[in-house]
């Protein structure tokens, strides 16, 4: 269980608590657990829904929204924040792209990024429970951790050290590939065939910036992919929904 617990005390702000420190083996085998700890993401996410049941919607989508953003601690906004400022003012060069993303300061672009997608969202989520529909609180936090985990698992980590380097270093490949597929199968069960072909086209998107850019992924890129295909994820559901 101590994979489970890593993937839930750096992906969530529940009170997990470790033991003691983790190895890098069980730090490299918590990336298994990712979707999972999406589902128990997505989870909260539709009690909250069922309790605001009664409420105006503009509300229950608002007070969604600031929950998900709550329950990550926005770990993932800091890295799209990051990685905007980075790729704007990068001009192109891969040294002054990773230098820029590892000042701790957010720049224009990072908050008119940050902004727009945060709308995004909150229009995509007020669409949803106008229509009653809830699926995207389950599926869509899935997806995004999926992604974490395909991306590590086919994309070269390029900064020397940290705990992404572990992730990337103890992964268990096999595994992995079994798991993606489950939570693929999951998902399409689930009924969310145009949620994943958005989410497999912004993934290999971005991918394939990452490696034009950098030659592979960082945490923060690795962070602007979730929130980005979370988005286009909500808005795909949105519109599928809407036509």
């Amino acid at each position: 269980m101590t994979p489970l617990w890593i993937a839930l005390q750096f992906l969530t702000r529940l009170p997990v608590r470790l033991a003691g420190m983790p190895t890098p083996e069980q730090t490299g085998r918590s990336l298994l657990c990712y979707p999972l700890v999406g589902g128990v993401i997505g989870l909260l996410l539709l009690v909250v829904a069922q309790l605001l049941d009664a409420a105006p919607v503009p509300l229950q989508a608002a007070i969604l929204l600031a929950v998900w953003v709550a329950l990550t601690g926005a770990l993932h906004l800091d890295g799209l924040a990051d990685s905007a400022d980075a790729w704007m003012g990068g001009f192109g060069d891969r040294e002054r792209t990773l230098t820029i993303m590892k000042d701790p300061r957010s720049g224009p672009i990072a908050v008119v990024v940050l902004v727009l997608l945060l709308l995004l969202k909150f229009v995509a989520l007020l669409a949803l429970v106008e229509q009653g529909s809830h699926l995207g609180l389950l599926l869509v936090p899935v997806l995004g951790r999926a992604a974490l985990l395909a991306l590590f698992l086919s994309t070269p980590y390029v900064r020397a050290g940290g705990l992404g380097e572990a992730l990337a270093n103890h992964l268990p490949r096999s595994a992995a590939v079994v798991v993606l597929a489950l939570t693929s199968l999951a998902c399409l069960l689930f009924g969310g065939f145009w949620m994943m072909l958005t989410a497999a086209g912004i993934f290999f998107w971005l991918r394939r910036m990452m490696l034009q850019r950098l030659g592979g992924t960082t945490g923060d890129t690795a962070g602007a992919l979730l929130e980005v295909l979370e988005c286009g994820a909500l808005l795909a559901l949105a519109l599928q929904l809407a036509g």
